[in-house]
């Protein structure tokens, strides 16, 4: 499964570089340039596996693009790596308590990045996240059997939760009768 990287980064070449190291190594990334711009392109299907923040956005702190993401139902399970200048430890303990997973200063390797990324990466299947499917604003927790369109949470019988699930996991699929009624009602 190939995974999204979103790069928010308002310098231009370092944010182009960071992109094409990602897909160099078999990543999709997408790229915005202000804070706003990375919080709409965060919510484009499909969400980013890992974010890479800058915190020295022009229209808003870092520290505020990760505390809102962090506040989104649909997002907070993101990765976020803080890539900045500012190196001091407050700045560090900060980023740490708004929910950064992972802080790398500049000037920073390529290779290193790239392999923190990796790194941070294969955790994905190891936490809530392979729980949670997510299509378009409509989100399904598989665990939990809850559901949320928008951020409001949608009530559904065990049955019709079943059955979205079944929709939503085999999307351009064609389910047929017998699959629905082995699948969701147990009937053989």
């Amino acid at each position: 499964m190939e995974r999204t990287v979103l790069v928010i980064e308002d310098e231009m070449d370092l944010a182009d570089v960071i992109g094409y190291h990602l897909e160099k190594e078999g990543y999709k990334s997408r790229i915005a340039y202000t804070g706003h711009e990375g919080l709409e392109a965060a919510k484009i299907n499909p969400k980013p596996d890992l974010v890479l923040l800058d915190l020295n956005l022009p229209d808003m702190s870092g520290i505020e693009v990760c505390r809102r993401l962090r506040m989104d139902s649909t997002l907070q399970d993101v990765f976020i790596i803080m890539v900045t200048a500012k190196s001091d430890e407050i700045d560090r303990v900060i980023g740490f308590e708004v929910g950064a997973d992972d802080y790398v200063i500049k000037p920073f390797s390529s290779r290193e990045l790239m392999l923190r990324v990796r790194a941070m990466l294969r955790r994905v299947g190891q936490t809530g996240e392979s729980n949670k499917l997510c299509v378009g604003s409509l989100v399904i927790d598989k665990a939990a059997h809850r559901c949320w369109n928008e951020d409001q949470e949608i009530q559904l019988t065990a049955l019709e939760f079943r059955l979205l699930r079944i929709f939503l996991e085999n999307q351009d699929i064609v389910q047929t009768r017998e699959t629905l009624l082995k699948e969701v009602w147990n009937m053989d």
